[in-house]
């Protein structure tokens, strides 16, 4: 510890230099010349080489094609099935769901929020078997047991069969979102992740479109003695979604190494493609230490506490969309075609999101510039009554903006995806993420009262008190990111007997202390020797957190 003394930044508090002082004391593993194979998945290091192979630009994107076609396109429909399917509740609530069944009081709202204590309860053990089992395979699974199930809602008669019903349904989807995270972070790079989690997650607007458009045609049947509207769209979702399971099954790899869709050589490719991640690709081991990094990484919370923030108004504008738009006036066909609107809105903003942050590259700035349309959208609907057909259409106008904070929940996925790493910390990290996901979404629907309709007072305060708290969490992760990239610029600088008066006097961004890194030609790990070492974010010196 003498050489850290004498060449260690003076940090202005304890804990900075303890982080210096962390980080340094990595290096002796980090300083082996080769993979430390004990840490290193089996089944990967048959394909991974022993330091960094060059992968050129035309390859790349040959690769990346081939990803796409056998993956993305997977997540991207699988996700957009799922929103459908959570959607169906919000259209069939105006199509004679709430009285064929009995529902009244505040039981509408718990067939929502059962959903996501299913998911609550389900979250922690479901991603430690994503992390155990072949996960294209896991995950068809549960599409076909999630279709089957949503098949048998036509058959639900009262309250109790609905929430039991819904309950399962949350049980088998729970593995969706968390298995997509992890897909997104094994086949593409981290500067691909970004817009690889938009392009699945913008499926919730899509389903918007198509599921406006669905209802609205099967709002046109008309009512038997045999078969409601409401009943076929139940049913007609329920057997598409077991039939795309089973081509899950058959078409999507598990992972670069047990592709049997590619050569041998591009599966070697593939696994080196993602090299400069650091954030690993697979390891079974479970690693208890670094569950406990994960406890005490404020980079959890805070992405728990978004997720918290933008889950809860999501999921009960999402529930109460069709309800709350018809309270403006329109009809119910007119209601299922707005409905289509938003879906649009939805899409813009994720993608506009996606691509502000491909071009300057600033995550969190992005997501707090989104939340402004969110607090005028819901001050409006608060203070705005629909007594004219201009106003009626200005608070229609104000209910799509409210909903641009959408884009913090993509860009949050995909910052947990590129931020974390070591494959039992990503797991944990996931799982706290999606609990406190479920937590929200299952809270969503109780904020907006039956006695309180139909202008929802309570409930738009509630997520004015989100956006709020939202905003505080972006600004201290931020920062937070910011300190943690400089002080491991300033511990290699340390690490390498740079006098730290030449590193002290470095103000400001973290930039500028990357900057005097590269001025010493200070590297860790230049051929990324350990980048499949299941070494966790904090733990690899070489890794740097984007914000």
């Amino acid at each position: 510890m003498a050489n850290i003394e004498q060449h260690a930044p003076k940090a202005g508090n304890t804990e900075d230099i303890a982080q210096v002082e962390r980080t340094v004391s990595n290096a002796s593993e980090m300083k082996k010349d080769h993979m430390n194979y004990e840490r290193v998945d089996k089944e990967l290091a048959k394909y991974a080489s022993s330091a960094r192979v060059e992968v050129d630009d035309a390859t790349s994107r040959r690769l990346r094609k081939m990803i796409d076609k056998r993956v993305l396109a997977i997540m991207i429909t699988t996700y957009f099935l799922q929103a459908l399917d959570k959607g169906t509740l919000s259209f069939t609530s105006i199509m004679g769901l709430p009285k064929e069944t009995g529902l009244h009081g505040q039981q509408y709202s718990w067939l929502t929020t059962c959903i996501y204590i299913a998911v609550l309860i389900v979250e922690y053990p479901t991603n430690w078997i994503i992390q155990r089992v072949p996960i294209a395979k896991y995950l068809g699974i549960n599409i076909i047991l999630w279709g089957m199930i949503l098949a048998c809602h036509a058959a639900a008669t009262n309250f109790a069969g609905l929430v039991v019903l819904r309950t399962l349904l949350g049980i088998f989807e729970a593995a969706c979102q968390p298995s997509f995270v992890l897909l997104s972070s094994i086949w593409y790079k981290r500067s691909e992740q970004n817009e690889t989690v938009t392009y699945w997650y913008m499926m919730n607007g899509m389903q918007q479109i198509v599921g406006g458009l669905l209802a609205y045609c099967f709002s046109l049947i008309k009512p038997n003695p045999h078969l409601n509207s409401w009943q076929s769209i139940f049913i007609t979702y329920g057997t598409i979604s077991v039939i795309w399971g089973v081509f899950v099954i058959w078409w999507m790899p598990d992972s670069p190494m047990r592709a049997k869709c590619f050569s041998e050589e591009d599966k070697h490719l593939m696994v080196e493609r993602v090299r400069s991640n650091q954030t690993g690709l697979q390891n079974r081991k479970f690693r208890p230490e670094q569950v406990i990094e994960a406890l005490k990484d404020p980079q959890t919370w805070c992405y728990a506490g978004i997720a918290v923030c933008t889950t809860l108004p999501t999921s009960g504008l999402g529930a109460y969309a069709n309800i709350i738009i018809k309270s403006f006036g329109f009809t119910t066909l007119q209601t299922q075609l707005l409905a289509m609107v938003l879906g649009f809105y939805i899409i813009i903003v994720l993608l506009s999101s996606a691509w502000l942050v491909k071009r300057y590259n600033q995550n969190c700035l992005v997501m707090l510039g989104y939340m402004i349309p969110s607090f005028i959208g819901t001050i409006l609907l608060m203070t705005v009554t629909p007594t004219t057909h201009s106003r009626r259409i200005g608070l229609l106008i104000c209910y799509y903006i409210a909903l641009s904070f959408w884009s913090a929940q993509t860009l949050t996925l995909s910052m947990i995806s590129r931020n974390i790493g070591g494959q039992s910390k990503k797991a944990a990290v996931i799982a706290i993420q999606f609990i406190f996901w479920a937590a929200g979404n299952a809270s969503g629907a109780q904020v907006f009262l039956s006695w309180d309709k139909p202008r929802y007072f309570i409930a738009f305060a509630t997520h004015l008190g989100c956006y709020s708290l939202l905003v505080l969490i972006l600004i201290f992760l931020r920062s937070w990111l910011k300190r943690q990239n400089a002080l491991k610029d300033k511990a290699l600088l340390a690490e390498a007997g740079v006098p730290s008066e030449a590193v002290d006097d470095v103000k400001g961004e973290d930039g500028q202390v990357a900057e005097k890194v590269r001025d010493f030609g200070v590297e860790a790990d230049p051929a990324l020797v350990h980048a499949f070492d299941d070494l966790t974010d904090r733990k690899n010196k070489n890794f740097r957190y984007i914000y």
